[in-house]
């Protein structure tokens, strides 16, 4: 598999970052142990690093999967906002992942230089811990153009985890031209670059090969990560990265099928999904949650703070 450098000083990785969302018990597309079993075939095929967060609550899972895989670098990430709770936040991926470094930590979805500025005391703590030895590189996740700007100039900070697609899905604050002018602002100071939603949260899977060339072509891009929570994924996306032919019934096991996010009928319209929703596509209707499905991202964070169990990605 094609190895790349992540930005001026980061490490040499797989253009590929497995993006374990999808196997996480925030989305629920699998089991716990069949989502190891994905895992730890994506590691055998030459996949040498992962995407989680502590939101996705899969530790367990990933130090299970990556058991003969000593090599290979886990990016994670945090909501933390004070200097305390981010040292919780590491202690918790260090003792979970069996790890005394960690690679990569990162802030979970700011959005500007003032979201930025209200999880400061968080971010110094990510610089004491790298001047430590404890993480290796540091950075954020974003929807947000003002995000990735905004990152770009973060002391210390290594690497940016935007959303990024070809229809511009996702982006909360400005257009795709908006958000490619900040990642070649980014890249030009040398910082790393892995793409999320490469695939805009499955509405553009119809057209997998013009969703990885867009992300593939952009200068300044080094790499993407792509959930898969099957086999038969892992092989047509790391067949389609090498350019390698299809075969047909490859392609038909992995046929697009279309996902939308499910709201039961008992909701009892609390708001809590409105909040935790980063694209702003729930709102509440005649006192029950409705969806814009046009931009929902199907990334499933609402389900997590329903106190009733109403949201889930089916």
């Amino acid at each position: 598999m094609r190895q790349v450098k992540l930005g001026l000083w980061g490490p040499s990785v797989s253009e590929v970052c497995f993006g374990s969302l999808a196997i996480s018990p925030l989305q629920g597309r699998v089991t716990e142990g069949e989502g190891t079993s994905v895992l730890r075939y994506a590691l055998e095929q030459g996949v040498n690093w992962i995407d989680t967060a502590e939101i996705y609550d899969n530790y367990s899972q990933i130090a299970e999967a990556i058991k003969g895989h000593e090599d290979v670098r886990i990016i994670s990430k945090s909501y933390s906002v004070t200097a305390a709770e981010m040292r919780q936040s590491i202690e918790k991926a260090r003792t979970a992942l069996n790890r005394d470094t960690l690679d990569f930590f990162l802030l979970h979805e700011q959005e500007s230089a003032l979201t930025l500025k209200g999880h400061s005391r968080a971010w110094e703590e990510l610089l004491r811990a790298k001047e430590k030895g404890i993480v290796r590189w540091i950075g954020i996740s974003t929807h947000a153009v003002a995000g990735v700007r905004a990152g770009a100039l973060q002391p210390g900070l290594d690497v940016i985890h935007p959303i990024l697609n070809y229809e511009g899905l996702g982006i909360i604050d400005g257009t795709l031209p908006e958000m490619l002018e900040a990642i070649a602002f980014a890249a030009e100071l040398g910082i790393g670059i892995y793409a999320m939603k490469v695939f805009g949260g499955g509405h553009l899977a119809h057209d997998p090969e013009k969703a990885v060339d867009f992300v593939r072509n952009i200068s300044g891009v080094q790499a993407m990560a792509l959930g898969m929570s099957s086999r038969e994924e892992v092989d047509y996306n790391l067949r389609l990265l090498a350019g390698k032919d299809i075969p047909t019934i490859l392609r038909d096991k992995v046929r697009h099928r279309e996902r939308k996010l499910y709201i039961a009928d008992w909701c009892q319209g609390c708001g809590r999904c409105l909040e935790a929703c980063p694209q702003g596509a729930l709102e509440l209707k005649d006192l029950v949650a409705v969806v814009d499905a046009k931009k929902c991202v199907l990334c499933g964070y609402c389900g997590r703070v329903c106190p009733h169990f109403c949201l889930k990605i089916v």
